[in-house]
């Protein structure tokens, strides 16, 4: 055999192999409990003493259905808690808390995208400062993070922190 076909040899074995590698994964995500996720988003919310927090009239049936989903949440039927909160989006459907109570039962159940949606679309009706909007970036931090998506989380974390905003300080 000539020496070419040698030399061919242990390139085509190099090639192959370069082909068939296959690159490391991503590590997998930390199982974080849903409810320590919805835990993290209402810490991330807790209004500070300085900041103004509006809360807008509300609708009876709104409320009624409001207090529905609270009582299912607290016997752990996240079913029949978003059940309530669809019902109560019906009646308005542009109402940034009402949408974020939703995206927080959305997080609970684990579906992450329909949580980030809901929590991004009340962001967009609402207030871009203050305790709802840190909950808002919250829910779509803690979504992103539960699809291991390390680059959207520091992205989310940012637009969180940008969500408080100091207090003026009067003498």
């Amino acid at each position: 055999m000539s020496p070419i076909r040698y030399a061919a040899v242990p390139a085509l074995g190099l090639w192959l192999a370069a082909c068939s590698a296959v690159p490391p994964a991503s590590p997998a995500a930390p199982r974080v409990d849903p409810q320590q996720r919805l835990a993290a988003v209402h810490a991330a919310g807790g209004a500070d003493d300085t900041e103004l927090s509006v809360q807008p009239l509300r609708d009876p049936q709104v409320e009624d259905l409001r207090t529905l989903a609270a009582r299912a949440l607290a016997a752990g039927d996240t079913a029949a808690a978003a059940a309530a909160l669809d019902q109560a989006l019906e009646l308005v459907p542009d109402d940034p808390a009402l949408l974020q109570e939703r995206a927080e039962v959305a997080l609970l159940q684990e579906r992450y995208d329909q949580a980030e949606t809901l929590a991004r679309r009340a962001f967009d009706l609402g207030s871009k400062v203050g305790p709802l909007c840190r909950r808002h970036w919250a829910t779509i931090e803690q979504a992103r993070e539960a699809r291991n998506e390390p680059e959207n989380v520091a992205s989310a974390r940012a637009q969180r922190e940008a969500c408080t905003v100091p207090g003026v300080i009067r003498y």
